[in-house]
């Protein structure tokens, strides 16, 4: 059991863009005489995840981007506690944390109980395969840095098969096919990722392989890709993805998920070496009933305007695991990374009033537009939001500049403003002396 003896006791559990930027900027303000800050995360480093599809495609080294937790706290004055959520006994103020066990399954150490005064849960999101039949047995999907390394992975095999092939037989029908389930940011800007590295991997020894031997395609159901962007510039994209060679199906339903690949509503099955699912997304399985606390669909907590649980003052939820309408709106906050950003500040703001006994203030979600990148090929999106009261479409360099903002707000978010600078130009050295790809 972790105890601090009288120190106020702020657990926040899960370290992605929300609950590593809440505990940071406790730790920064409360330290660590009279407050004890603990982070319960079942991940040892912190990847961004909106850089997954990079991750995947191998465009981004993610030992190089990634924040480990041990010396992030550190830095920063909370401490670190290496776990999986299991429950929350409301009654006692503990989260009980499951066993942690090795790669062999031994158990390294036993459940844990941990006290709380303030609980903040911020377990992000997983894919939602919506029960779609064979999805979690023959697709990878992109919920952590471990499933991006796999998809790497296995993606390298295959491009080494096909240029093995092509070496013994340079007229072989030899191809990589992908299908990507989804449509949403993350599926197009795994389509255009895998191009982009495709395209580089003849620099790093497979000279016979190249563009033209990857076969992807995009899956939607809906009526078009990228619903959260305006029409026209969802049809940019769209364009832009047909050009590179993306295979773009919309009003697609797929039905079943199988080793040969995708099984579509009109019962054509499209062939694959690698499925992807990325479809939806909803909270994990866990946080259902967990606590008796009330949840909604997918699985999220609900959450007054404050943030707050509706049923337990003292436990709050932030991120894509809550479910919060704001006041004066009829819809949930969506699961974005603003979002999450933006709850954090919030939750922060309200946790400090809590404890000096003021009153707390109403989360108000400011949309700030949305943006996909398509690799090195294009970029586009839309800005401001409700801020203005409308959206300014953008497309090319300057769409380019503030998709690639928004991870450096990020960075200076869990470093402050000196690392982050530092942390940014470092980056821009990488991209000239290191390798295009990572091909381990």
């Amino acid at each position: 059991m972790v105890e601090s003896g009288k120190k106020t006791q702020i657990v926040v559990v899960g370290g992605g863009a929300a609950g590593l930027e809440l505990a940071t900027r406790l730790g920064a303000h409360f330290g660590r005489e009279k407050f004890d800050i603990i982070l319960v995360e079942k991940n040892r480093t912190h990847i961004w995840k909106p850089l997954l599809h990079e991750v995947a495609a191998g465009s981004l080294d993610a030992n190089l981007d990634e924040v480990g937790y041990r010396s992030h706290c550190h830095r920063w004055g909370y401490r670190y506690f290496y776990g999986q959520l299991e429950g929350i006994d409301r009654d006692s103020r503990h989260v009980l944390i499951a066993p942690i066990r090795d790669e062999d399954g031994r158990e390294i150490m036993g459940r844990h109980r941990i006290r709380y005064d303030y609980l903040v849960v911020a377990v992000g999101s997983v894919s939602n395969d919506f029960g779609t039949k064979g999805v979690a047995e023959h697709c990878l999907f992109l919920d952590s840095r471990v499933q991006a390394d796999r998809f790497r992975a296995q993606l390298l095999n295959h491009c080494l098969r096909v240029s093995r092939t092509l070496q013994n037989d340079p007229d072989a029908d030899a191809t990589v096919r992908v299908d990507i389930v989804g449509g949403g940011a993350t599926g197009v800007e795994l389509a255009a990722e895998l191009f982009n590295a495709a395209a580089a991997l003849r620099h790093y020894g497979l000279e016979v392989f190249d563009e033209s031997r990857l076969k992807v395609t995009l899956i939607e159901a809906g009526p078009r890709i990228l619903p959260m962007l305006p029409e026209n510039l969802a049809d940019a994209a769209r364009a832009e993805l047909e050009t590179l060679g993306v295979r773009v199906l919309t009003g697609t339903p797929v039905v079943e998920a199988n080793a040969q690949g995708m099984v579509t509503a009109s019962g054509e099955l499209i062939g694959a070496d690698l499925k992807v699912w990325a479809a939806g997304v909803k909270a994990p399985e866990i946080l259902k009933d967990i606590g008796g606390l009330e949840t909604g669909r997918g699985n999220q907590l609900v959450v007054r305007p404050t943030l707050q649980t509706t049923r337990d003052d003292r436990i709050f939820a932030i991120g894509d695991c809550c479910q919060c309408v704001c006041p004066g709106e009829t819809r949930p906050v969506p699961p974005r990374a603003q979002a999450a950003h933006q709850m954090a500040a919030t939750c922060f703001a309200n946790i400090r009033a809590m404890i000096a006994g003021r009153p707390l203030k109403d989360f108000h979600y400011h949309d700030h537009g949305s943006l996909v990148s398509l690799s090195r090929f294009s970029t586009v999106g839309s800005l401001m939001g409700n801020l203005v009261g409308g959206r300014m479409a953008i497309e090319g360099r300057l769409a380019r500049f503030v998709y690639l903002s928004l991870y450096r707000m990020h960075l200076i978010a869990i470093h402050g403003w000196l690392k982050g600078l530092a942390l940014i130009a470092v980056g821009h050295v990488n991209q000239i002396v290191r390798p295009r790809l990572k091909l381990h």
